[in-house]
């Protein structure tokens, strides 16, 4: 009996053993998982810890152009305060035309291509003069760099005495807004090409260098710091003659302001508001600058929010 008690004692303690062993192998397991878990993890977040300095590192690339881009260097000419402006037209004009522009906003195209005649012509009678500011508006909301290397090559332009040309070429050619087609030098050399003694090795450098390209960032900045809402932004003697969409200064408008202005007549009315430009931007065309109809699309807005669509006139809006 004894033997029997004996035998079932020794069987108990044999399962009992093995059934701590099984608990402490699970056990084991437990705390190996456990282990490859917080190494894994610990692994997962040094790369994720390393991915945001280098996060930090490119966005403060980003912000910090003026480094990268090198010292300011103004085109040749340029005028106004910190010389941000260049000034197409007779110095001694009585009237003065403020224009900020993207060589990538539909509107500003859409203001080029109404205005432009109408403008070159008191230009050449001596009535106008422009100062022309650059702006990376659409770089900053699309992306890309189109904005600032077809700026900088407009300035390089003006080295060579050629930017109303060149100014007037690269609105004519503008890509849909979403191509950043400007983004690239070649095609800028390109439409260098069609105006005539402006592909030289110096304007290739210039371009290729991006001399200007601080200029312009700086120029772009004197525009946010203007809190003006869009492109195009257009004073005439310091007024806005886009923002009020009831009574839009329409190309033949504009250019009955300036003569009466250069008569001494009207002049007032043209000069209203100087220095008081108003913050608002738009955009005003016609069936031809001459014809002088109007319709309004709305400018390019400095808002992140703007969507892209077409005004109710058919004209582009952003």
């Amino acid at each position: 009996m004894s033997e029997k008690n004996d035998g079932a004692n020794r069987d108990a303690t044999k399962r009992s053993a093995r059934e701590r062993l099984l608990v402490e192998r699970e056990r084991q397991k437990t705390r190996d998982k456990r282990r490859r878990t917080l190494v894994v993890a610990a692994a997962v977040v040094g790369v994720l810890g390393l991915a945001t300095v280098v996060g930090v590192i490119a966005a403060n690339t980003g912000k910090d152009g003026s480094a990268k881009a090198g010292p300011v260097v103004a085109p040749s000419g340029a005028t106004g305060k910190d010389a941000l402006a260049i000034q197409a037209g007779k110095p001694e004009a009585k009237s003065s035309l403020t224009v900020w522009e993207d060589f990538r906003c539909p509107s500003c195209k859409f203001f080029e291509d109404n205005y432009r005649d109408v403008i070159h012509d008191l230009e050449a009678k001596g009535l106008l003069k422009v100062d022309y500011h650059l702006v990376t508006l659409i770089d900053r909301r699309m992306g890309g760099s189109g904005s600032l290397k077809a700026a900088n090559a407009a300035a390089c332009a003006q080295d060579a005495a050629k930017f109303t040309a060149y100014h007037d070429l690269l609105f004519q050619n503008q890509p849909q807004e979403t191509d950043d087609a400007f983004g690239k030098n070649a095609k800028l050399l390109e439409l260098a090409g069609k105006v005539d003694g402006l592909d030289t090795p110096e304007f290739r450098a210039c371009v290729e260098d991006g001399t200007h390209n601080s200029w312009v960032a700086k120029s772009d900045a004197a525009f946010t710091a203007g809190q003006f809402r869009g492109t195009p932004t257009v004073l005439l003697n310091g007024k806005d003659i886009l923002s009020d969409q009831a009574n839009q200064v329409t190309p033949q408008k504009l250019k009955e302001q300036v003569e009466a202005a250069a008569k001494g007549s009207g002049g007032a009315d043209a000069g209203a508001g100087a220095g008081k430009a108003s913050p608002s931007a738009g955009a005003t065309t016609g069936s031809g600058a001459k014809a002088g109809a109007k319709a309004s699309p709305s400018a390019s807005r400095t808002g992140s929010g703007a969507s892209s669509g077409r005004s109710s006139t058919g004209s582009p809006q952003d």
